[in-house]
């Protein structure tokens, strides 16, 4: 493919299309799509977007707490709001639904307790069961987010706008409320959570990287935060909490691993670099709300002795080769699987070796196999999250992005509402299957394009040599990356006893953009 004179975005959309249709996956909306995103949108401009009246017993209102929302830089779809408060030994002794009381001030404050609440836009109050819009959603089962184009799960007219939580607007929303223990001795449990259906405003929309900046001590306050009274004072409550939250986890056995993720920089239509997406605190800080989020969603349904979608990620499929991997850092694990030794050993890593670290947690990342979507029914075991040390967890925060997370607000909702489930479990059934498949090609989908992106940098680079790192090792073929850009490509020579974590040496002799080829050899 020639790409002189050719803007590189245009060729990228092209080829993104093309990897969806090959995938199953669906490129844009039906006319019945559309038609019924007409009615939606004619509703909401002829009357209130709040469709109940306030006084209804099931609906609180919220809008006057100091909710924010953190997200990437470029996102539009805000599907979460977060608040943290200090809690009154008031509102400690009684957590039925008929005394939910929410203060913006606590009147006797407790240390040993903060309130957090994490509020989920109601996109099922918009989007609803069998529509065509749903059939859509839950054909794809996910947004795609390609380096040149975004394939979003519903039209951005909802998911950016008339469903999404942005700033200073009234929106529904399902809220899932814990009260965090912060004593020395059990600090990061969870004490007490509920779930219920209230009215709330995004009074500040926040980003990754200058909160993050600032969290971190490398940047003043940003702006947008000291516009807000005592908005200041929140985040950092809320990132304390957050802190607490994760060192809990990680005492348990949950990984701390730093992937590394690129994304496109593009100069106008031209493709100028793929950088990479690192972790700061306010990330973390987002990250270990939902992983508690989803926990008490979990466990809402199973109190409430209903199924769920689950995510799992069960025992590494290759165990052997983390603990030969562990060796090589003068590390042993056991021979059986424990979430806590490779905990131990990663934390280990990070401190004595940061510059790495990403590097080891791709290999690590590799040898633990692919998550995927079951249905736990209330009598039984959990298979749990290995990566994460949690026995239940469901994806319940992002209903605007994932089917999977609409799927669980709507059995949230007719829980909330004394209705029966809204699926049956033999729908449940179907619809796990469904989901882990969308989401493998829509992963597929989202690395093809990457790859020509790749490509496109690479292409006038053949016979330059790289470091690299193996990150994959089958009958197959065998897979490294480069650091910079970082890209991935196949080993066509020189790869026999290259295994997956091994550094070396390798030599450009090959890139495909239209194909997503980019080939090395042995140096």
């Amino acid at each position: 493919m020639q790409t002189n004179n050719q803007h590189h975005r245009l060729i990228l959309k092209s080829i993104a299309h093309k990897a969806m249709i090959e995938r199953g996956l669906l490129t844009g909306f039906s006319f019945e799509d559309i038609k019924q995103l007409s009615k939606i949108v004619s509703q909401v401009e002829s009357s209130s977007f709040i469709p109940r009246e306030q006084s209804e017993r099931s609906l609180i209102d919220l809008r006057e707490l100091l909710w924010c929302s953190i997200d990437n830089d470029d996102s539009l779809d805000l599907d979460q709001l977060t608040y943290a408060q200090l809690q009154s030994e008031d509102n400690l002794e009684d957590k039925s639904e008929d005394n939910l009381e929410i203060n913006s001030e606590s009147k006797s404050e407790s240390k040993d307790v903060v309130k957090i609440l994490v509020a989920i836009a109601d996109v099922d109050a918009v989007v609803k069961k069998g529509t065509p819009l749903d059939d859509h959603a839950r054909e794809n089962t996910t947004s795609i987010y390609t380096a040149a184009e975004i394939f979003p799960m519903l039209p951005l007219k909802l998911s950016t706008d008339l469903t999404s939580l942005n700033p200073n607007q009234d929106r529904l929303a399902i809220v899932i409320d814990m009260d965090i223990d912060m004593s020395i001795s059990q600090g990061g449990k969870i004490k007490n959570s509920n779930i219920y259906q209230a009215i709330v405003r995004n009074h500040a929309k926040l980003t990754y990287n200058r909160v993050g900046a600032w969290l971190e001590g490398k940047a003043e306050v940003p702006e947008e935060v000291l516009k807000i009274k005592n908005l200041q004072e929140n985040i950092l409550l809320q990132d304390k909490v957050a802190q607490l939250l994760r060192k809990n986890r990680h005492e348990h056995g949950a990984l701390d691993l730093q992937t590394i993720q690129a994304r496109a920089i593009f100069n106008e239509d031209i493709l100028e670099d793929l950088q990479i997406d690192l972790k700061n605190r306010a990330k973390e800080l987002i990250e270990d709300f939902m992983i508690a989020a989803n926990t008490v969603s979990a466990r809402f349904l199973k109190a409430k002795r209903c199924p769920s979608l689950r995510r799992v990620v069960r025992q590494p499929e290759r165990w052997d080769r983390i603990v030969e991997e562990a060796l090589k850092y003068n590390y042993k694990l056991p021979l059986v699987p424990s979430p806590l030794e490779l905990a131990t050993f990663l934390k280990k890593q990070k401190i004595v070796d940061p510059h790495r670290f990403p590097d080891l947690s791709l290999t690590i990342i590799k040898l633990m196999g692919k998550g995927e979507y079951v249905v736990e029914f209330p009598d039984e075991n959990e298979i749990g999250h290995f990566g994460l040390a949690v026995r239940d967890y469901t994806h319940s925060t992002a209903p605007n992005r994932r089917f999977p997370d609409l799927i669980t607000e709507r059995m949230l909702k007719a829980i909330l509402k004394g209705e029966n489930s809204a699926y049956s479990n033999q729908e449940l059934i179907e619809l796990a299957n469904h989901c882990t498949e969308q989401e493998d090609a829509a992963n597929k989908v989202e690395r093809r394009v990457t790859k020509s992106a790749g490509a496109l940098l690479l292409a006038s680079r053949i016979g330059e040599t790289f470091d690299a790192l193996c990150t994959g090792a089958a009958s197959k073929g065998t897979w490294v990356r480069i650091f910079h850009p970082p890209i991935e490509g196949r080993l066509l020579y020189g790869f026999t006893g290259v295994n997956v974590g091994h550094r070396l040496r390798v030599k450009l002799i090959h890139t495909s953009v239209e194909k997503g080829f980019i080939d090395f050899k042995r140096a």
